[in-house]
């Protein structure tokens, strides 16, 4: 797309292009496709084109007047929507009068800006920069507003001193494979996550590789003598109450087991930071001197730096721990995830997709909701075993893999790992150690999509 739009010199001819961790370019480009516009760039607008018009333009009508009003429109759209951290379809709200008219005022007050500075934007660079960003923003009001565009997802993000209009591609499908049908040359596309249960359909469709030709290669890592995969019995209901309180039940006796060294993932900020509190409780109740570490405490790299220095912490996480995190040897020997981590339904992206492969006869949740929670479930789990003397137990605090259809399926997604249910196995597992295991040449592991290194 940069070579598209003239800037070639920031990306070398080449005629090979290699996708590493392949599974993140859906999300990747489909934010990249898609267009935003947020209150908050509004109100820096009318604050710039405010001190450029005092300093440039003294000849400006009304300059006060017309940014002031820019501004005000901007906060009233925020204020029509009272919600903090939610998400919404544009159908949900545009019927809301106040909503729908505080956006007519935010279009009407662009319009007005956008007027007065094509007439004044040849005076200086900051008023031309001014029109320039005041006619984008028109633009991008304009067009989310444009209902005819089948092929977006209209949405809106409340934060709590603004409020974003995204216009998200419904399928990046057909402007992906645009790109690669105008470029002639090889693109290879790796992770250790593009299939499920060896099936690469989810991930062909979703980015339009229908000609692909895939493959899979064997993990050097022995799974089934390197780790345990743990999933305890008479577990709750994964969206109860009680859910998150018996995660840390079932995770306390291998915690203790295996001397801390813990990851605990959680598919929501909310789970994670009750659990947080209730590890806290149970460490100083027992007294276990584990250090405790909590997602935000500070960055992930200051973060996992410090876990790997401790050798016995027990850090708790969310999405961003869920990937892209290597930590090697003793310091990380159990990883506990409390959920399947199937996408929230209130995603109005999610919620449109699912609704176009309903009318098109598809099944929403095996054709896309599944494939994606196997993916990040496959994520989760490479934390574990990063080397081939590693060792430890994956914990899957869900009942639905074996209380489900399609549990069936997942497990065979992941890693060829030993399945136990009984506590006491696990804590004899952890209790053996690391034996021979060290020393002991890579064998088979099973199926696993690698790229230079398992994970």
């Amino acid at each position: 797309m940069l070579k598209d739009e003239g800037m070639a010199e920031l990306l070398p001819a080449c005629n090979t292009v290699i996708f590493d961790e392949a599974h993140q370019l859906p999300e990747t480009a489909t934010l990249f496709f898609g267009e935003s516009v947020s209150t908050g760039q509004v109100i820096e607008l009318a604050r710039d084109v405010r001190a450029e018009a005092l300093s440039g333009a003294k000849d400006m009508p009304d300059p006060l007047r017309l940014t002031a009003t820019l501004d005000k429109a901007a906060r009233d759209l925020r204020l029509a929507l009272p919600n903090e951290g939610a998400r919404f379809t544009s159908a949900s709200v545009r019927r809301k009068r106040e909503f729908s008219g505080a956006l007519a005022a935010l279009d009407s007050a662009l319009r007005s800006v956008c007027a007065a500075l094509d007439l004044l934007s040849e005076r200086s660079e900051g008023l031309a920069r001014c029109a320039e960003r005041a006619r984008a923003a028109q633009a991008l009001l304009e067009r989310w507003c444009d209902d005819s565009r089948a092929d977006l997802v209209r949405w809106i993000e409340a934060f709590s001193h603004s409020l974003r209009l995204n216009a998200t591609p419904l399928s990046i499908a057909e402007i992906f494979r645009r790109q690669l049908d105008g470029h002639p040359r090889a693109w290879i596309f790796t992770s250790a996550t593009l299939a499920v249960a060896g099936d690469f359909s989810h991930y062909r469709s979703e980015m339009g590789l229908d000609k692909a030709r895939t493959a899979c290669w064997d993990s050097p890592f022995d799974y089934a003598a390197q780790a345990l995969l743990y999933v305890p019995k008479k577990l709750p209901d994964p969206n109860s109450d009680e859910h998150t309180r018996a995660v840390v039940a079932a995770s306390l006796p291998v915690i203790r087991a295996s001397g801390g060294s813990a990851f605990l993932l959680f598919t929501t900020l909310r789970a994670m930071r009750l659990a947080h509190e209730l590890l806290r409780e149970e460490f100083r109740r027992q007294a276990l001197g584990f250090p405790l570490m909590l997602q935000g405490e500070g960055s992930r790299s200051e973060l996992l730096e410090r876990f790997r220095r401790l050798g016995n912490a027990v850090l708790l996480g969310s999405a961003s721990f869920w990937e892209g995190v290597d930590v090697r040897g003793d310091a990380l020997s159990l990883v506990v995830i409390d959920k399947l981590p199937f996408a929230p339904p209130d995603d109005p992206v999610l919620a449109a997709r699912l609704e176009s492969l309903e009318r098109e006869g598809g099944n929403p949740f095996l054709g896309y909701q599944l494939p994606q929670a196997v993916i990040s479930l496959k994520q989760g789990a490479g934390r574990l075993i990063r080397d081939e003397t590693d060792r430890g137990v994956l914990v899957i605090c869900d009942p639905r893999l074996f209380s489900k259809p399609y549990g069936r399926r997942i497990l065979a997604s992941l890693p060829p790992m030993t399945l136990v249910r009984e506590l006491d196995k696990v804590l004899s597992f952890v209790a053996a150690g690391p034996k021979s295991l060290r020393a002991a040449a890579a064998v088979d592991g099973g199926r696993s999509e690698v790229s230079g290194r398992a994970g």
